[in-house]
């Protein structure tokens, strides 16, 4: 990766957008003060809230394109790297920014469920998209965080500029509810996709050589970042990816149960499982009984049905 800028702290992101720093945890930055500059790859150890209002070359994370056009909200957690292809031309830098360190919310109720913004951790086709009265209301944010730092420091300082960090973080949460719904053009087939990848690889080999799927290889074959898809999955279906991983194993292990040809262990490994009992306890803690309960149940009850 070349031309990589590292921001360890607010003070040096300041200075790069020729922002004063009047806080060294917080700050809100106008980018059209910034001198123009050349696309580079940018590792931030802080947050950054991006509004993002000009188009500056295609913004990736990972191996990932972010979907993005002006008046949208682009989140980057610490330690996150941003690439930005660079062309060789020069752009002037429009839009604004809130970036916090987490050292800002440590002790904090934000700073305890922090790991609840999972958009933090969004990667492709994944920015919020904002309408004219969301893109209002973040800006309104943006100005009380503001407005707290043009304030002579007091007792109530840090409380403050925290609750109304994590007050733009809450619509946040109510404008990405509203996008997974409206935006649901860009979403169809994510679940029939996911569906189709399960079936797919409980046919296969693959669990015998690679495991069990995990939610992070499954998104990422969607071309997800793991949070988004294990969001949009809950959304969609009211399960976690997780869970609905589980499912679809419960759903195929019932079927190889029924073969008498093969025993529960080999049922096991061919279903990814390193450890039989593994396997055994996961089956009855969703189906109320063991795979050889199940298999008795299931041969008396087709006996039953034969005589």
């Amino acid at each position: 990766m070349d031309s990589l800028r590292r921001f360890e702290t607010i003070s040096e992101y300041n200075a790069f957008n020729n922002t004063e720093t009047r806080h060294p945890l917080v700050s809100v930055i106008d980018l059209s003060k910034a001198h123009p500059r050349q696309a580079s790859n940018m590792y931030f150890g802080f947050y950054v809230v991006f509004l993002k209002e000009v188009k500056c070359g295609d913004l990736r994370y990972g191996r990932h394109t972010y979907d993005y056009q002006e008046g949208t909200l682009v989140f980057i957690g610490p330690g996150q790297v941003i690439s930005v292809d660079n062309t060789g031309e020069t752009y002037q830098p429009k839009g604004y920014a809130v970036v916090f360190h987490p050292d800002l919310i440590h002790g904090t109720g934000l700073g305890r469920h922090i790991q609840d913004y999972t958009f933090f951790g969004y990667q492709s086709n994944e920015a919020l998209h904002l309408s004219e009265r969301e893109r209002k209301l973040v800006l309104d944010c943006f100005s009380k965080i503001d407005y707290e730092l043009e304030h002579a420091v007091d007792k109530h300082s840090k409380r403050l500029i925290v609750s109304n960090i994590e007050l733009l973080l809450n619509y946040c949460v109510r404008f990405y509810d509203r996008q997974f719904i409206t935006r649901d053009n860009v979403h169809k087939g994510i679940i029939e996709r996911f569906e189709g990848l399960l079936n797919e690889y409980f046919q296969s080999e693959k669990p015998q050589t690679n495991g069990l799927p995990s939610v992070a290889w499954c998104a990422d074959q969607l071309n997800l970042s793991a949070n988004y898809f294990g969001d949009l999955v809950k959304k969609e279906t009211g399960r976690s990816a997780q869970e609905y991983i589980q499912s679809k194993l419960i759903e195929v292990a019932k079927e190889k149960v029924f073969d008498p040809g093969k025993t529960i262990n080999e049922i096991a490994f061919e279903l990814g499982f390193k450890y039989p009992q593994h396997f055994s306890r996961l089956f009855k803690d969703r189906v109320g009984q063991s795979p050889n309960e199940y298999r008795r149940t299931a041969d008396a009850t087709l006996h039953y049905n034969d005589n």
